[in-house]
Parts: structure tokens; C-alpha cells; sequence
């Protein structure tokens, strides 16, 4: 029986995807690589560590240990002067009726998000409020698609995993919530996220009643 429900953020609750791209693609151009939408698809939920490390292999380039931190605070400073540009009007199709009739119903709701900045994020939407705990790669070690993001995420709204349902649109994540032994809605197609247990186009697509 679900209880509960886990949501990722980006690509779920709101787009910020194509602030990442812009900011990972002007960092890779430092390294003289041209970083392509196939490689923004390969990026999606994964960590920013990983990502850089991802970016840097393309690139087919190395760095000292400094500067991989350097250039991590670098992308990351380009990326939240593009976050704040955010409204709620950034927000998905269906999300803020899917956010009324969760609470209405009083389901627990949690956030697990593979970005550090996603209190930030929530803040500027309007959604920050509306969750019952927030998990984002500041309060664990391994980011998806290992599970501890989504378990977390449980146990601070204190159900157990496979009472949880997550709802994700990346490979990782899914992978992350299949792990963690939860079910999982996919964001997207059944096609992309072939080990979701469903998949709906956005959130507002979601019947409440299939709880």
C-alpha cells in the first residue's frame, strides 16, 4: 500500500535541465569540447561531481584536484544566476494540481533531488512549504542511482521504502527507486525508463485514485 510519496525535481517538478546545460556546456568549452544535448540527456540525475568527471573524460582532459574544485564552483555559480530567473510559471504541467491534491489527501510528500540547490529551486517556485522533508545531494554520500537519496528520503517521513512511491524521469533515478525497492512512476516513456513501473508524461497525467 503507498503512503508515501518521493519526487525528484528536475525534469519533474520544474525544468531547470537547461540551466545545467548552459553552465556545464560554457564550462566545457574552457576544455575546447563542445558538450552536446546527447550528453545533457547522459547528465540528467547524476551528481555534479560525477558529471564534471563525465565532462572531463569527453574532453578528454585532466585536472588537479584544486582546479576540479574550482571549476565545480565555478559552473556552479553560472547555473544559480540562471536559477534566479525562476517563478512559479517555471513549474511542469500538472504540478501545482498535483501538489493540491496530494495535500488535500495528506500524503506525506519528500523531496530527492540529486541537486544542492534544491531548497533554492523550491524557494523560487513556490513550493518549498509544501514538502514534508527535503533530501538533495547535501545530506547524503551517494548520489543516484545508488538508493540512498530515495531511502532517505523514506525514513525522514518515516515509511517504509516499499510504501513509497517515487515519481522520476531519469534512468538513474529510476534505477536509484527501483533499488531502494519502491515503485516507481517514470516521467516520460516506458521506452527511455524501461524499469519504471509506469510511466505518465508529467505529473498532472497522474490518477490519485491508483494509490
Amino acid at each position: 500500500m503507498i503512503q508515501g510519496i518521493i519526487l525528484d525535481l528536475d525534469g519533474v517538478i520544474c525544468d531547470t535541465a537547461k540551466f545545467h546545460f548552459e553552465a556545464w556546456k560554457r564550462l566545457a568549452e574552457d576544455y575546447g569540447y563542445s558538450l552536446t544535448e546527447a550528453d545533457n540527456e547522459a547528465l540528467k540525475g547524476v551528481s555534479r561531481v560525477d558529471s564534471l568527471k563525465f565532462i572531463l573524460q569527453k574532453a578528454n582532459t585532466t585536472l588537479s584536484s584544486d582546479q576540479f574544485e574550482i571549476d565545480l564552483v565555478r559552473k556552479n555559480q553560472w547555473y544559480l544566476e540562471l536559477v534566479q530567473e525562476m517563478d512559479s510559471s517555471f513549474l511542469l504541467d500538472g504540478v501545482a494540481d498535483f501538489f493540491e491534491k496530494a495535500i488535500s489527501l495528506n500524503i506525506p510528500l519528500a523531496l530527492g533531488s540529486a541537486s544542492k540547490n534544491a531548497n533554492l529551486v523550491l524557494e523560487k517556485v513556490g513550493l518549498l512549504n509544501k514538502f514534508n522533508a527535503i533530501v538533495d545531494a547535501n545530506l547524503v554520500v551517494n548520489g543516484k542511482p545508488h538508493p540512498e537519496t530515495f531511502l532517505k528520503a523514506a525514513e525522514l517521513i518515516q515509511i517504509a521504502p516499499e510504501n513509497c512511491m517515487v515519481f522520476e524521469d531519469s534512468a538513474s533515478g529510476v534505477q536509484a527507486a527501483v533499488s531502494g525497492k519502491m515503485f516507481v512512476v517514470g516521467i516520460g516513456t516506458q521506452n527511455d525508463l524501461p524499469l519504471a513501473n509506469y510511466c505518465i508524461p508529467n505529473l498532472g497525467a497522474f490518477d490519485f485514485n491508483t494509490l
